[in-house]
């Protein structure tokens, strides 16, 4: 049930950067996450002040659904004429989550969540102090200030390695609605380009939801859900004084731990994961009845109808399982990276970071062919790109990276992406290798391509490569990669000479 205080009733308005919810009318949506300042003691709590439930005096609605029996209390203070329409009927989206939680691990490959991958999922309601408005109020943990999803994107990008974390973001229907698509998806193309999974707000955020190791929030019903879950949660917005103070939620935003924008992320992400204990409050009072939700509104429909009920158990739709969304990187790699024996290549890789990242090893720059400032393919180690092998449009990976080669002289090594755990690279005395992990690897082929980079500039033959396979260590995980040479290339026996590497550690 919503528990934010009133606003003014005006149109949306798209003028600003960043949304804003004073622009709105009263809503019944089960998902809505209204704010606004609050305007004194008096001020109605929405979506239970007469305003909203009463036309004439008399109830608008002939039942009124709460999840909570702590809801009845404050409709009966708010507005007791609305009292006798109350229906105790639970949750049916958070019904819809719990019986979806065995498929877990589905929802994370849909969106392309390795092993030893963390998600990291960004969730922002539609007002002025939400994670993505206009910063008109105090952050979380002391830090407040404008902007702040805006702010973070890049940050994450910086912080968190590729293919460590992966970063998703839900963000409110009406978001999408007040600015449209193509407003939001320029706002946060440079984070799409750096990875970010933008969640369909309609039907996926439930999964996205599921999968999420970790929620940066605010305080929409997105992140009380993420609660209720179960899952960590990070408070990067916290309008304690928006919200009615006797709601399940303002006690819940006022305990939960904040985002210290000041501290680095990666600290504060794996600290909050590892040392979490959820907390019965959240999903205590998200539902009453959790799993009834169908039967006790069923009940409910037909009794208004006056009609028997069918026969059958009453029942929800499930979650489906969302359509593969594979991260996509297109702003430059920064890779870090250290050979060992075995052969054995460890990779860091960071997405567009604010500067160089700083570290043991040896750093190259990776640069997918669609990248939107061409003058990195340029200084590019490695340029790389995603496609079918049998693509016309470029030819057989092979003779497509011999091409790219010639392009770039300054490039050591290209590489295509076939497929979920393959890729094609050649290098520039000519070897063609063809990289393929087992059935299980589930991480980005073009990390094996810097692994091979890193394990040839550092003087290391390719007939260990072909002969022992490669390990790439990303993490805490291992991936282990076969390597066979293609027909048109030297095949063993080479030694690589040291490439100049444009950043080196």
């Amino acid at each position: 049930m919503a528990t934010l205080r009133g606003w003014p009733h005006r149109a949306p308005s798209t003028e600003h950067r960043a949304p804003s919810t004073e622009h709105r009318a009263p809503s019944t949506d089960a998902d809505a996450d209204p704010a606004a300042p609050p305007q004194g003691a008096s001020t109605p709590v929405f979506g239970l002040a007469p305003d909203w439930l009463l036309a004439d005096g008399a109830p608008l609605a002939d039942a009124l659904v709460l999840s909570h029996p702590e809801q009845f209390d404050r409709l009966a203070a708010a507005c007791p004429e609305a009292l006798p329409t109350a229906v105790l009927a639970g949750d049916p989206c958070f019904d819809r989550m719990l019986a979806a939680r065995p498929y877990r691990d589905r929802f994370r490959r849909a969106l392309g969540v390795g092993r030893g991958q963390r998600l990291v999922l960004l969730n922002s309601t539609w007002s002025p102090q939400s994670l993505l408005g206009d910063g008109n109020g105090e952050g979380a943990g002391g830090g407040g200030g404008d902007d702040a999803l805006p702010a973070l994107l890049p940050r994450l990008a910086s912080e968190l390695p590729a293919d460590e974390y992966r970063v998703a973001a839900v963000l409110h229907p009406n978001i999408w609605h007040g600015h449209g698509p193509g407003q939001i998806r320029a706002w946060l193309d440079r984070a799409r380009r750096a990875g970010l999974a933008l969640i369909d707000p309609l039907e996926d955020w439930r999964q996205a939801l599921l999968s999420a190791d970790v929620v940066i929030g605010d305080h929409g019903s997105v992140t009380y859900y993420a609660a209720a879950l179960g899952t960590p949660v990070l408070l990067g917005a916290a309008p304690v004084d928006s919200l009615d103070p006797d709601a399940p939620i303002a006690e819940f935003i006022r305990t939960a731990p904040g985002l210290d924008v000041r501290a680095p992320l990666r600290g504060q992400v794996d600290a909050l994961i590892e040392s979490h204990i959820p907390q019965p409050g959240p999903m205590r009072f998200t539902s009453s009845v959790p799993g009834e939700a169908a039967v006790r509104l069923r009940r409910a429909f037909y009794g208004l109808m006056a009609a028997p009920e069918p026969p059958g158990p009453a029942l929800l739709l499930p979650l489906p399982v969302p359509d593969m969304e594979p991260a996509l990187r297109t702003a430059p790699l920064y890779v870090l990276t250290r050979v060992l024996a075995g052969p054995e290549v460890v990779v860091t890789r960071y997405a567009d970071p604010a500067r160089e990242p700083a570290g043991a090893g040896e750093v190259h720059l990776a640069v997918h062919e669609d990248t939107r400032d061409p003058g990195q393919l340029g200084l590019a180690d490695i340029v790389f790109r995603n496609g079918a092998p049998d693509d016309p449009r470029f030819g057989p990976p092979g003779r497509w990276a011999a091409e790219v080669l010639d392009q770039h002289p300054h490039s050591a090594l290209a590489a295509y992406v076939t497929g979920p755990s393959s890729c094609v690279v050649r290098t520039r005395d000519g070897a063609v290798l063809r990289l393929a992990a087992g059935a299980e690897a589930d991480a980005d082929p073009a990390v094996y391509a810097s692994a091979v980079h890193a394990w040839l500039a550092a003087g290391r033959t390719l007939a260990a490569l072909v002969e022992d396979g490669l390990t790439v260590r990303t993490g805490s995980t291992d991936h282990h990669v076969v390597v066979a040479a293609e027909a048109d290339g030297p095949t063993a026996g080479g030694t690589r000479q040291r490439p100049p590497l444009p950043y080196s550690s």
